[in-house]
């Protein structure tokens, strides 16, 4: 991953927080890559996350509409019956 890109934000938290450079760059690197997944991988991961935590789908869907709208990169709003299509094809 370059991490030019993130010199700033590494600077800020080795500013701001006791973590050494190496520590803060592999943090960013770790939040950049977790949120990097598109809507439709999250939606997979977190179905898959949630069914084996033993939630039925009925919840599982509402769940996962609300994290995709609370997630600080803005992902489609899908319906249930769109989730259900990305889950199941």
């Amino acid at each position: 991953m370059e991490t030019r890109s993130w010199d700033d934000l590494v600077g800020h938290l080795t500013r701001t927080t006791p973590l050494p450079a190496d520590m803060a760059t592999r943090v960013v690197e770790e939040i950049v890559t977790y949120f990097g997944e598109s809507a439709e991988e999250f939606v997979r991961r977190r179905h898959r996350e949630l069914q084996e935590e033993g939630l039925p789908n009925a919840e599982i869907f509402g769940s996962i509409a609300a994290e995709l709208a609370a997630r600080p990169v803005a992902a489609p709003e899908y319906s249930e019956r769109q989730i259900r299509r990305i889950v199941y094809g």
